[in-house]
């Protein structure tokens, strides 16, 4: 089999919110990046979504190294919470079903396939592949939020001032502005 080396990471605007998924695959001297995105979603669905679309890049099983800074991820993995969830019918301590169930099945078919060991990396710090995949996540937030200025109907602004009084005899005005897009 192949040794691959993988990189994931997820990123979520708001969570819940906009996000994006990046990952890096390493085969010899080739490699390989991949990101998307997902509109309304959350940050474990991101880091989660990340590791499996990477697995499901490799074309055969393989010896897998992977690498991410989601304590979710890995966690799960590194200090048996899989194997306490197959247990319990997949509930958690608290005898919850656990959260993202239909993404951890889908993970857990696809360590069926490779020999996957996972290694926790620390976030936003000098791991140059974290990083990597990181910006590819972020970017793909970045790539599908922007709005453009020239799609804002200026004749569709509407402000709103609003004072509130606070128990202290405060009082502070709230401004909001609503902005519709020409094509809305």
């Amino acid at each position: 089999m192949k040794n691959v080396t993988i990189y994931t990471d997820g990123a979520c605007s708001c969570n819940p919110g906009p996000g994006g998924w990046g990952c890096v695959l390493m085969y010899k001297d080739v490699q390989k990046t991949f990101s998307g995105y997902e509109e309304n979603t959350t940050n474990n669905k991101m880091e989660l979504t990340a590791v499996i679309e990477a697995l499901k890049k490799l074309k055969e099983p393989c010896i897998v190294d992977l690498y991410s800074d989601s304590a979710y991820v890995c966690n799960a993995f590194l200090q048996n919470w899989i194997e306490n969830w197959k247990n319990n019918g997949f509930k958690g301590a608290d005898k919850k079903p656990i959260q993202n169930l239909e993404l951890w099945t889908e993970l857990l078919k696809l360590c069926e396939v490779h020999q996957i060991t996972f290694h926790k990396v620390k976030g936003h710090a000098d791991n140059e592949y974290n990083n990597l995949c990181d910006k590819l996540a972020t970017s793909e937030i970045s790539k599908h939020t922007k709005i453009s200025h020239n799609s804002i109907n200026p004749n569709k602004i509407q402000i709103q001032q609003k004072k509130v009084k606070i128990n202290i005899k405060l009082s502070i005005t709230f401004i909001s502005c609503k902005i519709q897009l020409k094509n809305s």
